[in-house]
């Protein structure tokens, strides 16, 4: 895969959430060293390029809600890919 520094820790973090969790933006960002960088997450997550192999739809935002999913089927199969998970 190709991205910068940025978006690939982002991306190896994505792989490490279980089939089945969630994790937040913030919470990626601060497993990354970033925690200040919840904004550049979810951006790095809209730019990724092997959705939903790298599974971006398991990140959602604090407030519970889903965020954004910029792959094929848009918030419709996030949430689908979601709840298959579960």
């Amino acid at each position: 895969m190709e991205g910068t520094a940025f978006q690939l820790k982002v991306w190896e973090q994505l792989t490490l959430i279980p089939r089945g969790e969630t994790r937040t933006y913030k919470q990626i960002a601060e497993a990354i060293g970033h925690p200040n960088s919840a904004r550049a997450v979810a951006n790095a997550c809209a730019a990724n390029p092997d959705a939903p192999d790298v599974p971006c739809h398991r990140v959602i935002r604090s407030d519970g809600t889903l965020g954004g999913y910029s792959a094929e089927g848009g918030i419709a199969a996030k949430q689908r890919l979601l709840d298959s998970e579960s």
